[in-house]
């Protein structure tokens, strides 16, 4: 039997007694049957909350125990990368090779305009000029100067060592 019923039930039997509603003391018996009621329906209601938050915390368990497990494979996988790089393992040694050109290396050119650093391949530095990709302004390039006493013999028309401007 729920509180509800119970409460009911009492109630039903005061009813049953026939008492005069006049006395004072079957008025404070009717009262106190009132609040017993209305304890038993509060006391319901908090019941259904409590279970609706008792459904929140399993589910909120179930997604940590989710995540605690994501993140002991993720720390796993971070302690075997550490590992494979403190032991020096030759696997990111060739991810490395492939950011490093030899034939053509980056250069750092800053912008005399904004003073944005800007990093270059040799043959974009090579072709004498490019614009800021900060503020847009071009930056020139010379190097004539550091090929004056060589003689080149490529026969590209744009070459700046056969055909100095």
């Amino acid at each position: 039997m729920t509180i509800n019923e119970k409460a009911a039930y009492i109630k039903g039997l005061a009813e049953g007694l026939n008492l005069d509603d006049s006395k004072p003391e079957v008025k404070v018996i009717n009262e106190l049957l009132a609040l017993v009621s209305d304890m038993a329906d509060e006391l319901n209601e908090v019941e259904c909350e409590v279970d609706d938050v008792s459904d929140v915390v399993v589910e909120l368990q179930d997604e940590v125990s989710e995540l605690e497990s994501d993140f002991d494979e993720f720390a796993e996988a971070v302690a075997n990368v550490m590992e494979d790089f403190a032991y020096g393992d030759d696997e990111y040694d060739d991810d490395e090779d492939e950011l490093f050109d030899e034939d053509n290396p980056d250069y750092e050119v800053k912008c005399p305009d904004c003073g944005a650093e800007i990093v270059v391949d040799e043959d974009t530095l090579l072709e004498g000029e490019i614009n800021c990709p900060n503020c847009g302004n071009e930056l020139e390039f010379d190097f004539t100067s550091l090929f004056a006493d060589e003689v080149c013999d490529c026969g590209d028309p744009d070459c700046p060592m056969c055909n100095p401007e």
